[in-house]
């Protein structure tokens, strides 16, 4: 009788312990999938969602603020969203530590974004008005 019960309970072990390798394995396959479709759609840039763990869209939306518009966004009220969110969010006044590092996560995926736009903007210009080196003359 107890042989029955130990070996439905390896069996039941076994069953449930596959699935959940199964469904991993399904995560990080299609994990991969979608960090290699964004790599085909920016192949210059780098894997964002990684270095910040947040989309752009997730950072605007926790932060309540409009996506930037061709790289350009007021970062004056992305700060002040930023400041009023991680205060009230203060662990030593009752606030969670998580939603407070979810807030500074967005922050900043949203300067990487802004960032990253106006090197690619600055370099845009550069190329259009060529290279103008700056020339020292001796006096």
């Amino acid at each position: 009788m107890a042989h029955r019960i130990i070996t439905q309970v390896v069996i039941t072990g076994s069953r449930v312990l596959g699935r959940a390798f199964a469904e991993a394995y399904r995560q990080a396959s299609a994990s991969q999938k979608y960090a290699a479709q964004a790599a085909k759609n920016n192949p210059g840039g780098v894997n964002n969602l990684a270095a910040s763990g947040l989309t752009l869209d997730e950072a605007c939306k926790i932060l309540n603020v409009k996506p930037p518009q061709g790289g350009k966004m007021n970062m004056e009220d992305v700060m002040a969203r930023f400041k009023k969110l991680f205060d009230i969010n203060e662990p030593k006044k009752g606030g969670s530590f998580y939603l407070q590092s979810k807030i500074l996560r967005a922050r900043e995926r949203i300067e990487m974004e802004v960032g990253q736009a106006e090197r690619a903007a600055e370099r845009e210009s550069e190329l259009n008005e060529g290279w103008k080196p700056k020339v020292y003359k001796e006096r």
